[in-house]
């Protein structure tokens, strides 16, 4: 070809990167692993698994999947270097983190060699893009080390944390889980993706040649079945996993009551928001970083184009023409745009869901180069005007298909894009800041873009709301998700024994002067007769009939979460929320004998004692009155011309479940910093000594507390918990009443994947429970990226 061919078609020279020093490696090791445990690699047992070349689909490696026993001995390597590790200054854990970036800095190339070989992703991305991002998390919480006592006092490690990592990103998801967890003094036992498993071998070399200490990381491999292992491991404080929704679940449901900490980075079907203002160029060159980067096995990649419907014709042509440029092919070849999926079972699946889309209706346009011949690639491609209800527009493809809709107004685009189970991220396009952060504000997802896509940095959290899972990776948030407060290792909670026997309203053998004493629940701003019409009787502590309280059920709950729902105005203004809280402190206030002279007549407590804990509630109040406003997010320091803020945002709506201690205080610590923070709530009472609330819903009437915000649902907890735990309208659930309750309901929560906080079943000191974690937990964070400059 000559110089004036190639000025003539612009096409790429080759430009092959050499595997040499990667096959060599291979070759010295005798292509078989097993695992590294207690600062030693050791012969897998288990049975054996075959890497491939996702490019050739020619074997790489044999790896044997890690067995109980191996499991074990991982996880009592971890255990055993855990005091030591986690006594370090953190100075010391930082000059260990701070070898581990210089280390895998000075072999960018090799490590980008093999994980390209080993996942099929493009050279010029695992070079680029992936291995960088692996130094700089190191690189940043090294610093997070050092700086741990002084920006996170009263904080301290959780101990061993089991960590599973998927096959997209392999290195750099290992150094999202490994990084912080060091930084805050835990060890670690990771399962790196059976299909991806090289990079991880050559981490651990790493670690024994910069002299980690022995135990502090270890790494088992092998499939779902040893992932298994670790999840139903009882020595581990912490799971962290990335991964499918669907197995999201399963690990939720494993999880559950076993006082583990959980985090979960899960799938996503993220909306791509293009305005008619748009720079249409820039758009399209988005649209190829946010669904055809990494072949489209990105959990937050761009998979839904929303286009406006003025500039979609023109849009789409420019896309059309970009997309036929696209180079897919070897990925050691730096000209390759797009290389292999992982293996020929994700190629399949692709491929499926791509002919049921077809058959359903949908418009395949697709790049028209051919594709290699062999390994497993897929030619970008795009569903145009895909309908809603279509299996491409519904479920996560995890491959390099997007879909496209049109939309009219700003007000329909956030509609369709929120039009889904999943909210990991979204990236929206227009040359006006005020469309684009109006639109940013209301798209309910953990990471947004304003022109640009797929923008990573260590220092800026990520993760999702929904069923894209929760917890944060990344930054001060990711650093919290491994810590926990110190001295939390209390008992176990346990509720009062409580005979509830439905009655009905009035009945033959009740005591008159105890059926006007008749508590209703609070739904809506308005006191409600249960559902069921049935009550049970209310002892005092020496067995006296003090009155009757609601049996609800399912039925009052749908009841409360619909009033919640028609509430979202309180998450608007923060002032307004704390004029309302102090009003509410001065109603309660003029009534604190009232409520002191109820609490001593409902748990026998003393005068002082029960005057002491309306005094506690009241400056509860005050407090929370006074943070409403100021629970404020964070500006990070990420890229250079970014400016990248992470906002506290309210879940929504969120089920409370109250103990039977100190009625008054326990409920109001729980609810209050829920409303200060803008969420409502739907609060399941004391069961034991419902009438506390009987007389707080009087305060909530007289104190501009909107309709909605608070709901109370008074009745046995096995008989509204499941329907709260399950409801796909309750973002988030915190339940204190008992262990084994909290177990359920953190179960019932995998259909959903709401968070549930329980403090690990332990049972609180309501006097001190107040202040950051709780204000923490009442929010969730949105990563908003927004470049400027011209």
């Amino acid at each position: 070809m000559s110089i004036k061919d190639i000025m003539e078609n612009l096409d790429y020279g080759t430009a092959p990167e050499s595997a040499a020093d990667v096959l060599a490696w291979l070759e010295a090791r005798g292509r078989k692993f097993g695992h590294y445990i207690n600062g030693a690699f050791v012969a897998g047992k288990g049975p054996a698994i075959t890497v491939e070349n996702p490019a050739t689909g020619k074997p790489l490696a044999e790896i044997n999947a890690a067995t109980q026993p191996e499991v074990d001995a991982a996880v009592g390597a971890a255990k055993a270097a855990f005091a030591k590790w986690s006594g370090l200054p953190g100075y010391e854990r930082a000059r260990f983190l701070y070898a581990i970036a210089r280390t895998i800095q000075k072999r960018e190339r090799f490590f980008s060699v093999l994980e390209s070989l080993d996942n099929g992703k493009p050279i010029r991305e695992s070079r680029t893009a992936d291995i960088p991002l692996v130094v700089r998390h190191f690189y940043h919480h090294a610093g997070w080390a050092s700086a741990l006592t002084t920006e996170f006092p009263g904080q301290v490690a959780l101990g061993v944390c089991g960590q599973i990592i998927p096959w997209n990103f392999p290195l750099l998801m290992l150094a999202w889980k490994i990084a912080p967890a060091l930084a805050a003094g835990n060890t670690v036992v990771l399962k790196p993706a059976d299909l991806t498993p090289l990079t991880a071998v050559a981490f651990a070399e790493i670690l024994s040649e910069i002299g980690l200490p022995k135990g502090v990381v270890n790494i088992v491999q092998g499939g779902a079945e040893t992932g298994g292992f670790i999840t139903a491991h009882k020595d581990l404080a912490k799971i962290a996993f990335t991964g499918s929704t669907a197995v999201g679940r399963e690990i939720r449901r494993a999880t559950a009551g076993s006082g583990k900490k959980l985090s979960l980075e899960l799938g996503g079907k993220s909306p791509f928001i293009i305005c008619a203002d748009a720079d249409l160029d820039a758009a399209v060159e988005g649209v190829v970083d946010g669904i055809w980067f990494n072949q489209g096995e990105v959990c937050c990649a761009g998979s839904r184009l929303l286009i406006q419907e003025g500039v979609a014709p023109k849009f789409l042509a420019k896309l059309d023409a970009r997309m036929a440029k696209i180079r897919v092919g070897d990925p050691l070849e730096k000209s390759t745009d797009m290389g292999a999926l992982v293996s020929a079972r994700q190629k399949a699946r692709v491929e499926g869901l791509v002919a049921e889309g077809v058959a359903q209706g949908g418009a395949l346009v697709q790049a028209p180069g051919k594709v290699p011949a062999s390994g497993h690639f897929v030619s970008p491609a795009y569903f145009r005007d895909a309908e809603s209800a279509n299996v491409v527009s519904q479920q996560e493809i995890f491959g390099p298909i997007a879909v496209t809709q049109t939309f009219r107004t700003p007000d329909e685009a956030v509609e369709l894009a929120n039009n889904t189970a999943y909210g990991l991220s979204a990236s929206i396009w227009s040359e006006n800041i005020n469309v684009a952060t109006d639109i940013a504000a209301r798209v309910k997802a953990g990471v947004i873009w304003i022109n640009a896509t797929n923008v990573f940095d260590a220092n800026a959290p990520f993760g999702g709301m929904k069923e894209s899972g929760y917890g944060r990776e990344g930054a001060r948030e990711g650093m919290r998700e491994y810590l926990r407060p110190a001295g939390t290792k209390g008992k176990a909670a346990k509720p009062m024994v409580v005979q509830v026997v439905p009655l009905p309203v009035v009945g033959a053998d009740v005591d008159a002067t105890v059926i006007d004493r008749t508590i209703k629940n609070y739904i809506g701003g308005a006191q409600a007769r249960p559902d069921g019409g049935a009550s049970y009787m209310i002892h005092g502590p020496k067995g006296a009939a003090l009155g009757l309280a609601p049996v609800s059920g399912r039925k009052d709950v749908r009841n409360a979460v619909e009033a919640a729902s028609k509430a979202g105005g309180w998450a608007a203004n923060a002032h307004n929320r704390a004029q309302v809280l102090y009003f509410l402190a001065e109603n309660l206030s003029l009534r604190a004998d009232e409520f002191a002279t109820a609490l001593q007549e409902a748990t026998g407590v003393s005068a002082k004692v029960a005057s002491a804990q309306v005094q506690a509630t009241l400056e509860r109040v005050f407090y929370y009155a006074g943070m409403a406003d100021k629970d404020d997010g964070r500006t990070h320091a990420t890229k250079p011309r970014h400016l990248t803020v992470s906002l506290h945002e309210p879940f929504g709506i969120v089920g409370v479940v109250a103990p039977d201690e100190a009625p008054l205080l326990s409920l109001m610590s729980l609810i209050l910093p829920l409303i200060a923070m803008g969420n409502r709530v739907v609060a399941v009472p004391s069961v034991a000594h419902p009438q506390i609330a009987g007389l707080l819903y009087q305060v909530f009437d007289t104190s501009d507390l909107p309709g909605g915000v608070v709901n109370l649902v008074i009745g046995p907890r096995d008989a509204v918990v499941p329907t709260l735990a399950e409801h796909d309208a309750v973002a988030a659930l915190w339940h204190f009443a008992d262990a084994d309750g909290a177990a359920q309901a953190e179960a019932l929560s995998a259909g959903n994947l709401k968070p549930v906080w329980s403090a690990e079943g332990r049972s609180l000191d309501w006097a001190a429970a107040q202040g950051d974690e709780f204000l923490r937990r009442a929010t969730q964070v949105k990563t908003i990226w927004v470049p400027y400059g011209a």
